[in-house]
């Protein structure tokens, strides 16, 4: 049974998914600008919805940091750049591929 954590790295806009202590996968990510800067912390996923509408593409994976998450998007030009009022956002299909690896309760490490 893997061990999953996930790790974001807001100065490289790169979201890790580990396994124990290996990456496993890395992703390109858009975070928050500079007036809603993403919120360096340990969370964790507290819930997930396909196709929640509006600028969060295909899947929200909400963090236990009230209105946070992980998200999709509809405009794939934000990815590596400073675009979301906080949240962490990838490609679809990346975050879809990602919310079928990681259950409830994952932790989520977002640093500096």
């Amino acid at each position: 049974m893997p061990n999953y954590r996930i790790i974001v790295d807001l100065s490289d806009r790169m979201l890790h998914l580990l396994d124990g202590n290996r990456v496993t996968r890395s992703f390109k990510v858009g975070i928050g600008r500079m007036l809603t800067k993403t919120p360096v912390g340990e969370y964790t996923i507290i819930n997930k919805q396909e196709n929640p509408g509006g600028p969060y593409g295909a899947m929200w994976m909400g963090l236990s940091k009230p209105h946070y998450g992980i998200h999709g998007t509809n405009d794939p030009s934000s990815i590596g750049r400073l675009s979301s009022h906080g949240c962490i956002r990838m490609y679809n299909n990346e975050v879809v591929e990602l919310s079928k690896l990681v259950p409830i309760h994952t932790r989520v490490t977002i640093r500096q």
